[in-house]
């Protein structure tokens, strides 16, 4: 049986934070605006919309929340309409180079913010209305996970575009 894995240190997060934005950089910076903005199915997210939802995410959600905990003691915690707000930024209309300005700006005052927190931070918590009780530790770990479970949809949203050019090349992957 193995054992449960440590947590995740602060500076530890501070760099996977990071290595998520060095990967958006690449992806923008590689692929066409008109994949960029290509939704896969009527309803789900193209590339653009889904920097565009990291970048409320942590506005609102991790470094958000995280300064709210660090203001007050147990303070409550809002929620917010993920797709309103979605909806509201019209992402896939935008260039993509101002998309990851915004989200580079913002990823750079994160990685500071949690590079800055302290172990007696770590503890410190607010309650949310629909979870409960949060500390700094559980939404530094939620954000690592939250934020591969996006990239891992924006590389899904590449591969879905570039399937029907594959031909038989299609067998190599299980067609």
């Amino acid at each position: 049986m193995t054992a449960e894995p440590s947590s995740l240190a602060p500076r530890d997060v501070a760099g996977l934070l990071e290595s998520v934005g060095a990967t958006i950089r690449a992806e923008f910076a590689a692929l066409p605006d008109a994949a960029l903005a290509w939704h896969p199915a009527p309803g789900e997210w193209c590339a653009k919309e889904v920097v565009g939802h990291l970048i409320e995410a942590e506005r609102r959600g991790f470094a958000g929340r995280i300064r709210i905990i660090l203001a007050a003691d147990e303070p409550a915690l809002e929620t917010w309409d993920q797709g309103a707000v979605a909806r509201a930024r019209r992402d896939c209309e935008r260039p993509a180079a101002a998309i990851v300005e915004e989200f580079d700006a913002l990823r750079r005052e994160s990685v500071a913010l949690v590079t800055g927190l302290r172990v007696g931070d770590l503890g410190r918590g607010g309650r949310h209305p629909m979870v409960g009780h949060l500390e700094i530790r559980d939404l530094l770990h939620e954000w690592v996970h939250h934020d591969r479970n996006h990239l891992r949809q924006m590389l899904a949203n590449v591969q879905a575009l570039v399937w029907p050019h594959m031909g038989n090349a299609r067998r190599f992957s299980g067609e």
